[in-house]
């Protein structure tokens, strides 16, 4: 069943985006945007994401300096951004939301990931209920696991969370949710 209001089709495993299309999704920018590209994405089930590590990253100067290793807690970053990404194509009116990090479970680091590697981030959804998810992210380099974590999140009304420290953030009202 398909809704004029999303921007995505309801399935196509060769969906692609852009930076500039991903922009519009997620209100991250430089330096905390850690996607690059959506190579595939099946809506409200998968997504597969690129980012290219370069040196230039700002978290490489003092993460460590002679041996710089992509901090394993940004790769799980870019795994949520990639499912924000995913589950946002489920929210109609977007604009007016924050999807958030609400928990981290079993974030297991295989392998350093450093500057010249491409991380392809896969990101499965195992529920999403319309505010709130629940998404198992692997990040690969070379084929191989370089991280791996199951990531809770929430969808918030931006409003609520302008007034950051005043209050508690309100849950968004119900979007149109997908069985998981």
């Amino acid at each position: 069943m398909s809704n004029p209001a999303h921007s995505a089709p309801e399935s196509s495993p060769d969906l692609q985006l852009n930076i500039g299309e991903l922009m519009k999704l997620l209100p991250h920018r430089y330096p905390m945007l850690l996607l690059d590209r959506v190579i595939e994405m099946v809506r409200a089930k998968r997504i597969v994401a690129i980012k290219n590590v370069t040196i230039n990253e700002p978290f490489f100067a003092g993460h460590f300096p002679d041996y710089p290793i992509m901090p394993g807690v940004l790769i799980v970053e870019a795994m949520a951004q990639a499912g924000a990404a995913l589950l946002f194509t489920e929210v109609p009116d977007r604009e007016g939301k924050l999807l958030v990090f609400t928990g981290i479970e079993r974030a297991r680091f295989r392998r350093p990931v450093t500057p010249g590697d491409q991380l392809r981030i896969e990101v499965d959804v195992l529920a999403f209920r319309g505010t709130a998810g629940r998404l198992q992210g692997k990040a690969y380099v070379d084929g191989k696991v370089a991280c791996e974590a199951v990531v809770t999140c929430r969808l918030l009304n931006r409003k609520a969370t302008q007034n950051a420290g005043t209050a508690e953030p309100e849950p968004a009202e119900h979007a149109s949710s997908t069985p998981a």
